[in-house]
């Protein structure tokens, strides 16, 4: 068995979930649209400039939907899915996964992202397991309502490496155990994760990860053109 670690935006779907779900919400008129807009495209800046501030992102995003019952939620993510990440998944992003899948290999999605988003694109790709900034619940009940608060490590740069070894060493497992570690991903803020594993793979990768890519000689792999 070997491991294969996927990102997800602008890896496997060519947006960014985050971003698309703000921009839903402030349609539905569950935040204000200009402002939840404005600051929106600021995080979104600041995360492809390799700034942003992982905590005030995720409680900016996640405080909104403490104000509704989660089936609300869940409604307006089913939603979510229909009109807009199920359209954009690509033959290939699925084909992608498939490949691994098919091989035996233990598969994982492992995106900054909050759980709350990404559990059901994860599930749309077949993949059971995910680290992801993880929400927190009214008094831990699964599938409960929202507080409005992120817990635990977020998955965010050096803290995908945190998380992942939490995963595997749950399982008794560890990165060296596989012959062959693969991390697909297209984000520059993925590059200490890249490092860990035997197999990096960027995918429809930034300028900043492309040239990194280059010089150390790894794998290039463009499922989408172009790069939204």
């Amino acid at each position: 068995m070997n491991l294969a670690l996927f990102d997800l935006d602008h890896t496997l779907i060519p947006t960014d979930s985050d971003h698309e779900w703000g921009r839903f919400m402030a349609k539905l008129g569950i935040v204000d649209a200009e402002k939840f807009a404005k600051q929106n495209d600021a995080f979104y800046e600041d995360y492809k400039a390799g700034t942003l501030d992982i905590h005030a992102y995720l409680n900016a995003q996640l405080s909104p939907l403490a104000k509704h019952p989660r089936a609300q939620l869940d409604d307006w993510h089913a939603q979510f899915m229909r009109e807009i990440i199920t359209p954009a998944i690509a033959p290939a992003a699925l084909e992608l996964v498939r490949k691994h899948q098919q091989a035996g290999d233990l598969c994982c999605l492992v995106t900054a992202t909050n759980a709350f988003i990404t559990a059901p694109i994860g599930r749309a790709f077949g993949i059971e397991a995910l680290i992801a900034c993880e929400v927190e619940t009214v008094d831990n009940v699964p599938e409960g309502d929202l507080t409005g608060r992120a817990t635990g490590t977020p998955s965010y740069r050096e803290g995908k490496i945190v998380r992942t070894e939490a995963w595997l060493a749950s399982m008794g497992k560890s990165l060296g155990d596989f012959e062959h570690s693969y991390f697909y991903s297209d984000s520059h803020n993925d590059i200490p994760l890249l490092e860990k594993v035997t197999d990096p793979i960027a995918t429809n990768p930034d300028d900043t990860l492309r040239a990194h890519a280059q010089a150390r000689g790894w794998r290039i792999l463009e499922i989408f053109s172009p790069r939204d």
